[in-house]
Parts: structure tokens; C-alpha cells; sequence
């Protein structure tokens, strides 16, 4: 293998060496065994698919007792494997346990094989990938958990991470483990007011942060934000600060250069005992009010879930190289990019860039470059590629692939078909993945199954191990037989589910486990097909999804109603090509003649960049002289989704509006706001 010069995790002198990976053909993998009948554990050896799923929803003590034991290693044994009482949103799984999740990602794959690579950071620029293995993530790690605990973090403390995906950022995430600290990822795209409202939320006492990100031929300037955001964050004692670029960034008395302050720490750090229930991170998401809620996970049920749904899932083997290109800011990378892959001793890349970067043929470029053998990525990049021609597919040799994935949003018919016969040539499974950040994994998927089991197009199909799906009526009743729709529950816990959200038990229960009581409701609605598989129809809340990202219109409304001359909007979520959905906001502006309508959606764009990011900014503004309201004044969204939408000639049941003639104002309006964009392009 030929050595290039030595680089550091991003210019930093921590002397991890760039290497060129060899490209793994199909010959160099071998006939691995495919037989999806899982070895959960010694105890399970030999049961079948459909008796191993049987006995997770009617046993789960013996199904996770007997795995968790095997599986994770442990400080102190557990002695009882749950105690759930779904109703009060109390869970509680492997009690009397303790461990440390950074040992089971690290130490017990350093015992057995240190130089197994860990991490291959796929950098911006294509081919100049580094490699990170076992045994030097871990002597990162502990130098960043030393140099934690020198800066006074200590056990329970909250560490907010703003950093594009790197070694560094998944060594800040296990240092924060290692030592019992919680972990917050925020992701490097928000703004200094989202950041600093996370931060606030979580009471943070350091953030760690890099001076620049890179994406896209493009450097990102991080620390500006974190600066701005912690001049409002009392909490905040220190900013640790790592340099991704050679460009010199302004340092204040709060920040502390992290790669030299590592330097001088020691490669060991004692793990940190954690009993089973103690916080490990928390992850904000959006809800259908207008505050971000810290979703809190634990240490063992979610390691566990996360580890177990990567192999059976993705039909993961060892020596696999695992390939999910989403940043480590969203719940998939801290999931399916760090803790699965990394507790099951996998080889997992980091994605740095873009789709279309420098090219429309990245992804597969990198396929070949680096020999990974699952890809799972959002359907948003599969229909923003599918617009392209597919000699920048069918150039690349993807023989390596053995499964595909799909993540964040419900993926089309079109996009699918592409995604399986194009860049998979037909012949890997493709598993359309449901699940959420309270989920914690996966929970609906093609796969495992029977050996040869059928996957059918755009469909999630199968519950996992332990899953209990429900659907339900309005009544809160639920719904037997199969050709069937309602709202998604989930009929009883499961290890990887979150625990509450921090701070806020209430709001938890209220969301999650009071609309169906004795049931976790997922918000979703769901279809149960005549074979019993189950497709995702879409949100049933006030939450829109654009690009694979969850986001509260209520959200949206609360920073276009901070400004002066708006006193109130409606957002609702339409359909689009490539996004999936993207914001659509009807504004209501004062009657004031001088006002320029054009210079005020201009304010409102740059207000929610902001307040929140870019990619929260509404596609679409319909200034309009009023909202349709009840008559106890509730925004009837259904009319104004149906106006958006164009679908103006089945509005439903208007009778209960305060004015019913605010419709066709409202319907005139877009007609005119239509005629003026169509206008404008051509």
C-alpha cells in the first residue's frame, strides 16, 4: 500500500496517516455467508427468523437478556433485563448493569485486532482519504477525554459538539462517554441562535468545536457561530477549539486550541462506570411546537439496538466496509456512522462532502475508491442524482455493493427502482428503513427475514426484533386485519427507545404516550398491506420532512413572527421533486402602505437562515390579508396545504370557519402569486 505524507484528522499534528485505500473487488470478499437466519446469541443459535421474531414481542426478558449478556461487555452484570411501564413513559432496560460504551466500541476491538481500520474519513477533496484504526481512535479518545477532565468535566456534564463529520468529532463523542459525560451533537449547519438555544437547553458546560468545515470545494467558517452563540450561554466554561484548515481563527479567553492541549495529555484514560440508565446524549428534534426537545438516550438498550439493527439489517459482516453517508448531526450518523458500527468492530467511512461534488458520480466514485459493501443514504441525494445521467453511475465499478439503504423520509417509486437497478445492478437488497431519533435504530425494515423472503418497492415491510406495530383509529382503538390504515404505534418497549426528553418528562409522555395510551405513538401514519407489510404514508403532525430532516412549521412560524411588520404566518409542508417537502409559509404583514412586500420576504428569508438554517428557509412566501380560522381560532392547515398544492377543487368541510370567504381570497392570491414566479422565469 503506498504512503502519502503524513496528516493529521484535519492539518492538526495528531500524525494519523493518509493512506489510499486498496479498492476491494468482489474476488477480495469472497462468497461470505448471506444466510439471514441470525446467531443472536448461543442461547438463540439455530431459531429461525419468524421464531426469533416471536419470541422478542412474547419474551423479551429471554430475548435481550440472553443477547445483552453475550453482546455487550460489562462492568457488572445486570440483574433484571427490564422494567417498563409504557403508559407513564417509564423505561428502564439491563438494571443493576454497568459498562462503558466507549470500551465496547474500542477496547474489546483493540484487544483482538488494533490495527483493524475503524474510521475511513472520506475528506472533500475525493482521494485523500484517511484512515484511523482501532487502537489509534482509542489513544485519541482518551487524550480528549483527559484533556475533558482536566478542564473540569466531569460525570453528567453536557458537552455540545459542532463539527462536520471527522475522527475528531467520533473521538469527542466517545471521549464524552468514556468519562460519563452527555454528549450533544449540533449540527455544523445550524445557526449561532439555534446553536446557543440547544446549548441553553442542555445547560452545556464545554463545546467543541473546529475553526472551518469543508464541503463542497467551500470552507465553512464554525467558530464565528459558536462565538456568537456563546456570548448568550452562561454555562459555558470553555470552547474547545480543533483546526480542520490551516486558516488562523480569533481565539477568546474562553477558547482552548484542542490538538494542543491533547497533545500533552495521555494516550490511556480509566473508562467511567456507567450504570445501564445513565444519560449517554441527548439529540434535539423538532416537534409540532416551536421549541426543539432534547431527546434523551442510555447507555446499554441503545448501544445494543443501534449494534444489533446494524449487522442484521445491513446484513453486516466482518471485514465489511459500512458506508451511511449522513452527518454525524442527525440521529442516523450517531447510530449507523458511530456507535453500531463501531461496537460491532466494523470498518465505518465518514462522508465529509457532497453528492454532486466535484460531480454527480461521488458517491460511486467513493464506492469503488474505498470497497464499501453497504451504502445507506436519504432518498432526497437519490432524487437529486437520478436527474443525471447514468453514465456517472455505470462508470465506476460498484461491485463491492452487497446492500443498499435508504433513510430519513419515505423513498418514491422512482427513486427506488433507480437506486436498486442502477447503482445496485439489480442484484442487492435494498432496505427502505423506518425509524426516528425516540427510536434510536431502525425499527422497520426488508431486513433480516426469511432466507429469499421478497422485498417489495418503497416499502419499509418487516418490524424488527422487539417491534410491535399497532395501527390505530381516531378513537384510539386499534385496527385488526390486514389492507388497512392509521396512525403508527408501537405496541410495547424496546431497548433503543429514547428514555424522555431532558428536563421535561411531561412533555415526553404528553407527546409520545398519551394520544394512545399503553402504546409509544411514532406521529407517523401507516398502511398495512394485505401481506401484512407495513409502508410509511407520512407525518400526522405539524412536522414537515425536508431532505430526510425533521422540522416543526412551528418552528419556521416563531422566527417570521419576530418580525415587526408580521403579526402572524402559517407553514405548512408541499411535496417536491427532490427534497421530499420543503416549507411553504402564507404571511399575514401589517396595513401599512409604505411596507415593500418584496424587502420584507427578502428580511423574513435571512430571519429564519438565522434563527435556524438555510435549509429551513420557506421555498415559497404568499403574503395574504388574513388566515383561515375556526371559530376558536385554530389555522385550518388542511385548506391552505390544498391551496399550495393546487388541489383547490375538494377543499372539505369548511362550515366551521369564522369567514369561510377567507378561502377564495386566499385561493386568489396564489393564483396571482403563481402567474407573477411563472412570469419571472421565463
Amino acid at each position: 500500500m503506498s504512503r502519502l505524507p503524513t496528516h493529521s484528522l484535519g492539518n492538526s499534528g495528531l500524525g494519523y496517516t493518509l493512506v489510499i485505500c486498496q479498492r476491494r473487488t468482489v474476488s477480495s470478499i469472497g462468497d461470505k455467508n448471506t444466510n439471514l437466519t441470525p446467531q443472536l446469541s448461543s442461547h438463540l443459535a439455530g431459531w429461525s427468523y419468524k421464531e426469533l421474531y416471536e419470541l422478542s414481542v412474547k419474551d423479551p426478558e429471554t430475548f435481550w437478556g440472553s443477547i445483552a449478556k453475550e453482546r455487550l461487555t460489562w462492568n457488572k452484570p445486570f440483574d433484571q433485563v427490564r422494567d417498563c411501564e409504557i403508559t407513564s413513559g417509564k423505561i428502564n432496560w439491563f438494571l443493576g448493569g454497568q459498562l462503558n460504551v466507549s470500551v465496547n466500541c474500542l477496547d474489546v476491538h483493540v484487544a483482538k485486532h488494533p490495527d483493524r481500520v475503524a474510521l475511513v474519513w472520506e475528506r472533500d477533496e475525493p482521494g485523500t482519504e484517511v484512515k484511523v484504526t482501532y487502537r489509534e481512535l482509542l489513544e485519541t479518545t482518551c487524550r480528549l477525554a483527559n484533556t475533558l477532565k482536566r478542564h473540569g468535566v466531569n460525570k453528567g456534564d453536557r458537552v455540545a459538539i459542532y463539527m462536520p463529520v471527522s475522527p475528531i468529532a467520533v473521538a469527542a463523542m466517545l471521549a464524552c462517554a468514556r468519562i460519563g459525560a452527555v454528549h450533544t451533537v449540533v449540527f455544523a449547519g445550524f445557526s449561532s441562535e439555534a446553536l446557543a438555544g440547544r446549548i441553553q437547553d442542555a445547560q452545556c458546560k464545554a463545546v467543541i468545536t473546529c475553526n472551518q468545515g469543508v464541503r463542497g470545494g467551500r470552507f465553512i467558517d464554525l467558530k464565528p457561530t459558536v462565538d456568537a452563540a456563546v456570548k448568550n450561554c452562561p454555562t459555558v466554561q470553555h470552547v474547545f477549539v480543533a483546526q480542520r484548515t490551516a486558516n488562523p481563527t480569533p481565539m477568546g479567553k474562553l477558547d482552548i486550541p484542542l490538538e494542543e492541549a491533547m497533545a500533552s495529555e495521555s494516550a490511556q484514560c480509566a473508562p467511567e462506570p456507567m450504570g445501564s440508565e445513565e444519560m449517554l446524549f441527548m439529540l434535539h428534534t423538532s416537534g409540532s411546537t416551536g421549541k426543539p426537545k432534547g431527546i434523551v438516550h442510555t447507555q446499554a438498550g441503545y448501544l445494543l439496538y443501534a449494534a444489533l439493527t446494524h449487522q442484521y439489517v445491513f446484513d453486516y459482516h466482518p471485514g465489511d466496509v459500512f458506508g451511511c453517508v449522513a452527518d454525524i448531526g442527525w440521529v442516523t450518523g450517531h447510530s449507523y456512522v458511530v456507535y453500531g458500527p463501531l461496537c460491532n468492530g466494523a470498518t465505518t467511512v465518514l462522508f465529509e462532502s457532497t453528492p454532486v461534488y466535484p460531480d454527480p458520480g461521488r458517491y460511486w466514485e467513493t464506492v469503488q475508491r474505498l470497497g464499501i459493501n453497504q451504502f445507506y443514504g436519504a432518498p432526497t441525494a437519490i432524487r437529486l442524482l437520478l436527474k443525471y445521467e447514468e453514465s456517472w453511475v455505470k462508470k465506476y465499478d460498484r461491485s463491492s455493493l452487497k446492500t443498499l439503504g435508504s433513510v430519513g423520509e419515505p423513498i418514491n417509486h422512482e427513486a427506488w427502482e433507480w437506486f436498486y437497478n442502477v447503482v445496485g445492478d439489480g442484484r442487492c437488497p435494498l432496505v427502505d428503513t423506518w425509524w426516528q431519533t425516540e427510536t434510536g435504530g431502525v425499527c422497520i425494515a426488508p431486513r433480516p427475514a426469511e432466507e429469499g423472503a421478497e422485498i417489495v418497492p418503497a416499502m419499509a415491510m418487516r418490524p424488527f426484533f422487539g417491534i410491535q406495530p399497532v395501527l390505530m383509529e381516531e378513537k384510539g382503538k386499534p385496527i385488526s386485519g390486514n389492507d388497512v390504515s392509521g396512525a403508527l404505534c408501537i405496541g410495547q418497549p424496546w431497548p433503543g427507545m429514547a428514555r424522555t426528553i431532558f428536563g421535561d418528562h411531561k412533555r415526553f409522555v404528553d407527546a409520545y404516550f398519551k394520544p394512545y395510551p399503553g402504546h409509544y405513538f411514532t406521529g407517523d401514519g401507516a398502511y398495512r398491506s394485505k401481506e401484512g407489510y407495513y409502508q410509511i404514508t407520512g407525518r400526522m403532525d405539524d412536522v414537515i420532512n425536508i431532505s430526510g430532516h425533521r422540522l416543526g412549521t412551528a418552528e419556521i412560524e416563531d422566527a417570521l413572527d419576530e418580525h415587526p411588520a408580521v403579526p402572524e404566518t402559517a407553514v405548512i409542508g408541499i411535496s417536491h421533486d427532490i427534497k421530499g417537502e420543503v416549507p411553504f409559509a402564507f404571511v399575514v404583514l401589517k396595513e401599512d402602505p409604505s411596507l415593500n412586500h418584496t424587502a420584507v420576504v427578502k428580511e423574513l428569508r435571512g430571519l429564519v437562515a438565522t434563527k435556524i438554517a438555510k435549509y429551513a428557509v420557506p421555498d415559497h412566501f404568499l403574503v395574504v390579508k388574513r388566515l383561515p380560522k375556526t371559530r376558536s381560532g385554530k389555522i385550518m392547515r388542511r385548506i391552505l396545504r390544498k391551496v399550495a398544492m393546487e388541489q383547490t377543487g375538494d377543499l372539505g368541510d369548511v362550515s366551521t370557519l369564522d369567514d369561510p370567504s377567507v378561502v377564495t381570497e386566499i385561493i386568489k392570491a396564489h393564483a396571482q402569486y403563481k402567474s407573477l414566479t411563472s412570469q419571472n422565469k421565463s
